[in-house]
């Protein structure tokens, strides 16, 4: 039990460290700081996305 419970420890510490550099790849490429203006901007320059879509936000 102590093995797997180790194994998923180490298995959350990567994940949140490749969320971590996804966020920060995010931050550098959209020239924002703030995670919503971040997210706003990733968003708009999606394919396909519309000019006012802030659905990441709002949970839609």
């Amino acid at each position: 039990m102590r093995d797997a419970k180790r194994g998923s420890r180490a298995d959350g510490v990567r994940v949140r460290q490749r969320l971590e550099d996804v966020i920060h790849t995010l931050r550098v490429s959209t020239g924002t700081r703030d995670i919503d203006a971040t997210l706003i901007a990733a968003r708009r320059q999606s394919p396909g996305a519309r000019p006012q879509d802030h659905s990441l936000l709002s949970g839609s």
